[in-house]
């Protein structure tokens, strides 16, 4: 099977903005990237690549960060 494409602007322009309210809510919530990765099961290196847009999280890693910070995962995935 082929590789797959890289991602196109549109959805590169939408996992930044999803790193940027990650960011954005953990700060708020005064946690640490190594506090949330911990909670999350991640390292933090990879919370770091989602939250500057660089990683692509799976639902399931998603769901786990916005346990971790306390937040609704629509208000980190919202367009």
């Amino acid at each position: 099977m082929p590789p797959a494409p890289p991602p196109d602007d549109r959805v590169l322009a939408a996992r930044r903005a999803v790193g940027d309210r990650i960011r954005a809510a953990r700060l708020h919530a005064n946690l640490t990237q190594e506090t949330v990765a911990l909670t999350a099961g991640i390292s933090r290196h990879s919370l770091n690549r989602i939250e500057y847009g660089h990683g692509s999280p799976l639902l399931d890693t998603l769901i786990r960060i916005a346990d971790a910070i306390g937040v609704p995962l629509a208000d980190l995935v919202r367009e």
